[in-house]
């Protein structure tokens, strides 16, 4: 049995929460997920997303862009967005609109979105989507690759000052650069 094969035996895809404000995209949404998502919570306004997400455990969110009748900029979705990572930065999010462009889709990704849907959707790549949201948040990385990216991150952080990186890894310089060297082909 493969890794990827075990975890989809324990259930992986258990909760989804939809938020959006139209009651049939809520109804859609149910129909499409019933049977992949063990329990699907719905909302019609992002009002209570946090108080949700303090009360159930959700494996991934699938956030409408844009709540206020008349506005289509995604700017209600971008906010939700980030005062939902501020809380819970380990739950995937899913973005969907009727609205959307590049420009919109790229701010959502570097905004910390797992990745964008367009209404209509197509529901296999719908549930595609959101299986591979939930996949991707409980990859286990090894620890030497978890160790050599986070090490990567600093440093290309602190714009290649070595000094700089090494005390904020709490290591000496000599450390760091064996580990930058450990690494070298």
């Amino acid at each position: 049995m493969t890794k990827k094969q075990y975890l989809c035996d324990m259930n992986q895809y258990n909760t989804i929460l939809v938020v959006d404000d139209n009651p049939a995209i809520l109804t859609a949404a149910k129909i499409c997920l019933d049977g992949v998502f063990e329990h699907i919570i719905t909302l019609s306004a992002p009002d209570n997303i946090i108080a949700t997400l303090q009360q159930e455990r959700v494996d991934v969110i699938l956030l409408d862009m844009n709540f206020s009748l008349g506005v289509n900029s995604g700017q209600e979705g971008m906010m939700w967005l980030q005062a939902i990572h501020r809380r819970h930065p380990d739950i995937p999010i899913v973005l969907i609109t009727a609205y959307a462009d590049v420009r919109l889709a790229v701010r959502a990704l570097k905004a910390g979105a797992t990745d964008f849907v367009s209404k209509p959707w197509d529901n296999d790549e719908l549930i595609r989507t959101l299986k591979d949201a939930v996949d991707k948040s409980m990859e286990v990385l090894p620890l030497d690759q978890l160790e050599t990216e986070h090490v990567r991150m600093v440093v290309d952080k602190c714009h290649g000052n070595m000094k700089k990186a090494a005390e904020m890894l709490g290591i000496t310089r000599q450390t760091l650069y064996a580990k930058i060297k450990k690494t070298l082909p």
